[in-house]
């Protein structure tokens, strides 16, 4: 499970890992032995015995680093995983599917990549979560939820009941999202701009019950437009 790969980072036990020269990294495509097609998608494909491992993603996002440094620390933790003694109900599967969000026009604007990863490590369960990264082409730099809205405006209190209606409607049921994990910015970390809406990702378990599976949940920009930073 996704806690085996974490435990694995946490151990040290990722020695290519710490080795790898990521800070020099021009390419994420490259440095992770991938090939980029007619679409500038990037394909990368790896299996042996033990584990199966398939990245897609647009090879275009503007910082290349941040991905490299990811998909090469997600894909040892989990070969080191497959490799563990005891392992079973093998071949191991980690596949990552990065999709490609933009707002505003190409000089500037904000560019954004999501990763859905799906990770079976031989449990009952597979995991599935999500990571996400978001880029201001203007100022170089990366979007985090703290810059992406206004200091001390309580984003929250209003994007809460809208990311609930729009799961209970998605769900045909009441989204049971407890107030506690609803109002907690350490759940809504995964999101992509676009120029209409932005999109909140929210992995197994993480939002609500983990029978609900993987989510998204689209807030209107129009409904938070006075909280975000670029309104300033």
């Amino acid at each position: 499970m996704r806690n085996l790969t974490a435990a694995a980072l946490a151990a040290g036990v990722l020695t290519c890992w710490v080795a790898a020269p990521v800070a020099a990294a021009q390419s994420a495509c490259t440095d992770l032995g991938g090939t980029v097609d007619a679409q500038n998608i990037c394909r990368v494909h790896a299996e042996n015995p033990t584990y199966r491992l398939d990245y897609v993603f647009p090879a275009d996002y503007p910082d290349q680093q941040a991905l490299t440094a990811y998909l090469i620390q997600t894909r040892d933790g989990f070969i080191n995983v497959s490799d563990m003694p005891g392992s079973w109900n093998l071949p191991y599967v980690l596949d990552g599917k990065g999709t490609a969000y933009r707002s505003g026009p190409d000089s500037a604007g904000t560019r954004s990549v999501v990763f859905e990863v799906y990770e079976n490590v031989g449990g009952a369960h597979p995991q599935t979560w999500y990571r996400a990264f978001n880029w201001d082409v203007e100022k170089r730099a990366p979007i985090t939820f703290d810059t992406l809205f206004k200091p001390d405006s309580k984003p929250l209190e209003v994007i809460f009941p809208i990311v609930q209606a729009d799961l209970s409607r998605q769900l045909g049921v009441d989204a049971p999202i407890a107030p506690a994990d609803g109002l907690d910015p350490a759940k809504y970390q995964q999101f992509a701009i676009t120029d209409d809406s932005i999109i909140f990702f929210f992995g197994q378990g993480e939002i609500m019950a983990g029978a609900g599976g993987a989510l998204q949940a689209t807030v209107p920009r129009s409904a938070i437009a006075g909280l975000l930073a670029e309104s300033d």
